[in-house]
């Protein structure tokens, strides 16, 4: 097959823009020219790998798969290039998340990387799918809330943390003022499910209890559908940290199974420090859940010491000591 670069970037760019007068402007060519380029393409492999009308352009099955390909081939050229002629500045190491990112972990997480990798920065970002980016070349580590699809090839994953569930309610709701709750309590509300984030479906309920759905499209709508009191929410505690809101109150539910956090990457790393990265989160986050489990022990072991110096104080005392703990762990 005589495929050139040439008919992998009009592929690249026309996936990249759904449209060929938009890929041809990006390619600085004439859209006539583009057309023959990715009809070239297509004769010489002998498949469809676009479908297109006079109204929509979109990529056959084929042809995703040849898109995704094509941008992880074209950047490792261009990194290959540019090594070769003495230009190949040290690259920033790539990190794409969904959502959340790590939650109450993930500021102190890239902190202590720059301050022991300073010659690699780390540039984060948001996408819808992360996993994507990682097919086509365009991140080197994501994060998931989600296990990757196992047939998956290009990735390799390691779950390295688990999140509780929480329940998002706006505030001024009836459970708002509950320390917890459980999936019956959500069962008759209208429960909104994001489309580009998503950890919790209605299946999350069991069959026969299974509250009515809404979905929308991304995480300010779910957050502005719960504080105006349209819905309710069900997320992972990386939201709790990542997208507090003054209008949305989050309460652990105490019977829903936790959301297991996992770091994906190429199958065949393309950036040196990877592995570096990967051990990093690794043991940042069995240092902080040693250190949570102390902090944990200390406050049972002074709540242990506080209930036997009540036991021989004056009544009234007690009462009081008993009555103010729940009210200042709910606030």
């Amino acid at each position: 097959m005589n495929v050139e670069l040439r008919h992998l970037r009009a592929l690249a760019a026309i996936g990249d823009e759904g449209t060929l007068t938009g890929a041809a402007r990006a390619l600085h060519i004439t859209q006539p020219a583009l057309s023959r380029t990715l009809a070239q393409l297509e004769q010489r492999l002998g498949v469809r790998l676009v479908e297109r009308t006079t109204r929509s352009l979109r990529l056959t099955g084929p042809g995703e798969r040849l898109w995704e390909n094509a941008h992880r081939i074209l950047g490792q050229l261009d990194d290959a290039l540019a090594d070769a002629a003495g230009q190949l500045a040290p690259r920033p190491l790539r990190l794409a998340f969904a959502w959340a990112a790590m939650g109450s972990h993930t500021v102190p997480l890239l902190r202590d990387w720059r301050e022991r990798h300073p010659e690699v920065p780390v540039h984060i970002r948001r996408a819808d799918d992360p996993a994507a980016l990682l097919r086509r070349g365009e991140a080197d580590l994501v994060f998931l809330r989600g296990r990757p699809a196992p047939d998956d090839p290009h990735l390799v994953h390691r779950a390295v943390t688990h999140e509780r569930r929480m329940a998002a309610v706006p505030v001024g709701h009836p459970l708002a003022d509950r320390t917890e709750v459980a999936l019956a309590d959500l069962g008759a509300e209208t429960v909104a499910l994001c489309a580009t984030a998503a950890t919790t479906s209605a299946e999350l309920w069991p069959a026969g209890r299974r509250p009515r759905t809404v979905t929308v499209p991304g995480v300010d709508e779910w957050l502005t559908t719960i504080a105006t009191g349209a819905a309710v929410g069900v997320t992972a505690e990386g939201t709790v940290h990542q997208h507090p809101h003054p209008g949305v109150r989050y309460l652990p539910v105490r019977d829903a199974d936790p959301v297991t956090v996992h770091l994906a990457w190429p199958a065949r790393p393309v950036h040196p420090s990877t592995d570096a990265f990967r051990r990093h989160v690794e043991g940042h986050l069995a240092q902080s859940h040693l250190a949570e489990s102390r902090h944990a022990g200390s406050r049972h072991a002074g709540s242990n010491l506080a209930q036997s110096n009540l036991a021989g104080s004056h009544p009234a005392e007690s009462h009081l000591a008993e009555h103010t703990g729940p009210a200042r762990a709910g606030r």
